[in-house]
């Protein structure tokens, strides 16, 4: 026993290691960055810094005085000392990141902002110096150093120090790269994930400081990121400074028969969005980076709005449409421009919302882990947001006379009705409301048709393409006629089954024991709590009705008086004496 125990105290100590990336990485998703709920994460940060010094009895003063202590190699008996730099590293930079989201509102934020990140960056620091201890093992010293690198970097992108933040940023990206190729593919995945995280911020970099290739990487990492945080913002207004260099070039527009000139430069900078998005389109297969792709171009488009109502703000004619009176006499180029500009905000909602109803149409009825099953009535809702934008487009001012445009919205409404329709009968269906489903189905195929034949007339401008169109509605419509049949046969087999169900119900008798004694039924409820023995409360029995006598004689008797044995009071005092001479007694 004493060699064994000497053996054990020779030997050395195993080496601290502290997964970094991962370790951070859950603990943000676990707690508020899934969401980008900032604060919460600070937060838990904070709790998590007030158990890791309770357990390593490693406190900060007392509750009269803050007093902090520096953790010291010599220190390091336990890994939950290496623990209290990052997670402060952590809760400064969550911090500085809601900062970042407050400060479009209120710009003084971002000095504090600044101070924080400066603190992070001296945790991070700190947090590095520790792990090059020889208690500490290899991968933790890479990942302390990456760590700092990047938060370093992010300190001094914040500040536009962009040939700094390039070389931090690429410190990173190398160090995570290394340690990508080393390790197995589900640790693999972590590290290449922080790499494509960092490539864009290291483009961005490299076009400020002077790389015009530059911008056409940040496209496609733009298209391809589907997702809004601070670096797309920064994209997005890179490449709206980009563009607004190009405004020059456009002039006019023309738009069903009309030259429309533009002159206001937050049209023309949204009208070549409009152009460079259907390219960015066209170029990503994502679904999520073209929604993001549409809401950077509505959110450009009601700037647009807003320039052009300002200018048309003493415009009676605009004046009078804005109250939802009729115009009258003669509109001008500005007000023509802004109903196209509304025009486009309406079919690129369409074209959006159109996007998320394929999206969801391959999500239907599928359950997906951490996320809400898609139900029909989802898609049966936003079917409903775009035939009410359809609705709108019709009495746009200068288009109440247009009757093309006119046909193709109730075309298209009729078509989006029926799809519409046949999502609520999937609904009712799923209900086992065969009826209603039976119903809907029927006008499924009403509208259908409808459509279908109001696409073959169209000729000229749409918006939509008829032919992928007919071809939808079709495929609808045999769709339907199998299901009309399949919930009929439903119906019968659930009305079967609920016939069977009631028959091998048994039977209860409803009569009480008073009234059935002849007859023998098996009744279990006469031996249980509440025997059914006589009917209570009892039924209500006719009996004969008792005769009416009426008192008439009252009325012709005379009684005689009784004034003389009425006891008489006699008046005494001043007052009755006064009486008695004045009136007598």
């Amino acid at each position: 026993m004493d060699v064994e125990k000497t053996g054990e105290s020779n030997a050395l100590p195993e080496a601290f290691a502290v997964e970094v990336l991962h370790m951070v990485r859950e603990a943000q998703q676990q707690h508020g960055l899934r969401h980008g709920d900032y604060q919460r994460y600070r937060s838990y940060c904070t709790r998590r810094l007030r158990r890791i010094r309770k357990s390593l009895h490693f406190p900060q003063g007392s509750k009269y005085k803050v007093q902090p202590k520096k953790i010291t190699e010599e220190m390091l008996t336990d890994v939950k000392y290496l623990f209290l730099p990052l997670v402060s590293a952590e809760r400064a930079w969550s911090y500085a990141m809601q900062l970042k989201s407050e400060a479009n509102t209120e710009p003084r934020k971002r000095f504090h902002l600044s101070a924080r990140l400066r603190k992070a960056v001296g945790f991070a620091e700190e947090f590095a110096k520790l792990c090059e201890s020889n208690k500490v093992d290899a991968r933790t010293k890479l990942e302390a150093q990456a760590y700092f690198s990047w938060m370093k970097a992010t300190l001094l992108f914040e500040l536009e120090n962009w040939s700094s933040s390039i070389e931090f940023f690429t410190k990173a990206k190398t160090i995570y790269e290394k340690l990508a190729s080393a390790f197995t593919e589900d640790i693999q995945a972590l590290y290449h994930q922080r790499v494509e995280e960092i490539a864009p911020n290291i483009r961005y970099c490299a076009y400020n400081i002077g790389d015009e290739t530059a911008i056409n990487d940040l496209m496609q990492m733009r298209l391809k990121s589907g997702k809004e945080d601070m670096l797309t913002t920064k994209i997005d207004e890179l490449l709206s400074q980009t563009r607004e260099k190009q405004t020059s070039t456009l002039s006019e527009v023309t738009w069903r028969g009309h030259v429309i000139p533009v002159k206001n430069e937050a049209v023309r900078a949204f009208l070549l969005s409009v152009q460079a998005s259907d390219k960015e389109l066209a170029a990503t297969e994502d679904v999520d980076s073209k929604v993001s792709i549409y809401g950077s171009l509505l959110n450009e488009c009601i700037d647009a709005l807003q320039s052009l109502r300002d200018e048309l703000k003493n415009d009676p004619i605009f004046k009078a449409t804005q109250r939802g009176q009729k115009a009258e006499g003669k509109i001008s180029k500005v007000q023509l421009l802004h109903t196209y500009v509304t025009y486009l905000r309406q079919t690129k909602t369409i074209d959006r919302n159109l996007l998320m109803v394929e999206s969801l149409k391959v999500q239907l009825g599928k359950v997906q882990e951490g996320k809400k099953m898609v139900k029909p009535q989802d898609i049966a809702r936003l079917y409903d947001i775009i035939i009410q934008n359809l609705a709108d487009i019709p009495n746009l001012v200068g288009l109440e006379d247009d009757v093309t445009i006119l046909a193709e919205t109730e075309t298209q409404m009729e078509c989006y009705k029926a799809f519409r329709c046949f999502y609520i009968a999937q609904t009712y269906a799923s209900a086992k409301k065969w009826a209603e489903a039976l119903a809907l189905y029927e006008q499924v195929l009403i509208y259908a048709k409808g459509a279908v034949a109001g696409y073959k007339k169209i000729t000229g401008n749409h918006f939509r393409n008829p032919k992928s169109e007919i071809e939808s509605l079709q495929t609808l419509i045999k769709d339907v006629d199998g299901l009309k049949y399949s919930c009929h046969a439903a119906s019968i087999l659930d009305l079967e089954d609920t016939t069977d169900q009631m028959a091998a119900v048994a039977i209860k008798p409803k009569k009480p024991l008073v009234d059935r004694l002849d007859d023998f039924v098996d009744d279990a409820t006469l031996t249980g709590k509440k025997p059914n023995l006589v009917p209570f409360p009892p039924d209500f029995e006719p009996v004969q009705c008792k005769p009416l006598f009426f008192d008439l004689a009252l009325n012709h008797v005379e009684f005689p008086s009784l004034d003389d044995r009425m006891e008489q009071k006699k008046a005494s005092g001043i007052t009755g004496m006064v009486k008695g001479w004045l009136w007598g007694k």
